[in-house]
């Protein structure tokens, strides 16, 4: 597509995810960064980030948010991730960002990268797509580990390294899922919670990756025997009101039940719709803030033109 062809505004769905399994195998020294393997699900639940192109301020960036105080515009990843490709295309133009808020902010879901992912994606169709796939993934990779995963679209993958490491796999099927957060609100910044995991683990020992058979992931009930998430031990110990939240969650026989990433969201996946209804009834939203999706199989779709 030429830059002359390009639409003017477009729309895209920033989808949130779950982490299968999440493994920390070492802490890299000076830096303090930690490799990890993990496997990663996209979910119904999603942002929408609508994109403008604009004519004030050549390569400026305007930032309109439907929901929670997100900070300053400047510090926002999907700010940043519209800065890095009108860079590349030569600042030829500038862009309003509308983006309407679901996802629950400092969740573990991913709100953030998945509309840092989204703003790549959509600056780039304003620009006619001039920058190449392969380099847009970069960009994801230098915005954070979990950008890259959003960024390439695929429903489902394993991940390594920091994150950033990416092999895609087959999707499991879409599944009903419930995503609880306690009440009142707390959130888990994600360094916090690998430094508990820091104390937690004074001089770890390296740790090899799993053995892991592409076969495990085609159904929730092999999924659910992987493994599990390094950060609930050290993040429920900081914060007993989510192993509560966690408890009550498995006890309503889910197939599958995870702390998301590093918190401080809680997720179930069930084998039918009638089984998480009943599970929302049971738990009630006097502790917890529910929020009913599901698991999606199949990749997210690009950006949308608008009118």
């Amino acid at each position: 597509m030429t830059a002359a062809a390009a639409p003017g505004r477009v729309r895209i769905a920033a989808h949130a995810k779950l982490n299968l399994l999440l493994r920390i195998l070492a802490r890299e020294a000076p830096a303090g960064y930690h490799q990890i393997e993990t496997a990663f699900a996209l979910l119904e639940l999603a942002d929408e980030l609508v994109v403008t192109r604009t004519t004030g301020g050549e390569g400026g960036v305007a930032l309109t948010v439907h929901g929670p105080d997100l900070g300053p515009p400047e510090q926002n990843l999907a700010v940043r991730a519209a800065r890095t490709v009108l860079e590349a295309t030569g600042h030829k133009f500038a862009v309003a960002l509308e983006l309407t808020k679901r996802i629950p902010v400092r969740s573990g879901l991913g709100g953030g990268s998945s509309d840092a992912a989204a703003a790549l994606h959509a600056v780039n169709a304003l620009a006619g797509n001039a920058v190449p796939r392969h380099e847009l993934l970069h960009f994801a990779t230098r915005l954070g580990a979990d950008v890259a995963f959003f960024a390439s679209g695929a429903p489902a993958a394993l991940a390594w390294s920091r994150g950033e490491r990416l092999f895609r796999i087959p999707a499991p099927p879409a599944a009903p899922t419930l995503v609880a957060l306690v009440l009142p609100p707390l959130t888990v910044a994600t360094p916090d919670a690998y430094g508990w995991w820091d104390d937690m683990h004074p001089e770890p020992a390296p740790r090899g990756p799993l053995l892991l058979d592409a076969d495990a992931f085609t159904g929730w009930g092999s999924i659910g025997r992987l493994g599990g998430n390094d950060f609930e031990i050290p993040v429920f110990g900081k914060h007993p009101p989510l192993r509560a939240l966690y408890e009550r969650l498995a006890g309503t026989h889910p197939y599958w039940v995870r702390l998301c990433g590093s918190g401080s969201a809680v997720a179930a996946v069930y084998a039918n719709d009638g089984l998480r209804d009943d599970a929302a009834m049971l738990l009630g939203e006097k502790h917890q803030r529910l929020i009913e999706t599901t698991t999606r199989a199949v990749a997210a779709p690009g950006p949308e033109p608008l009118p």
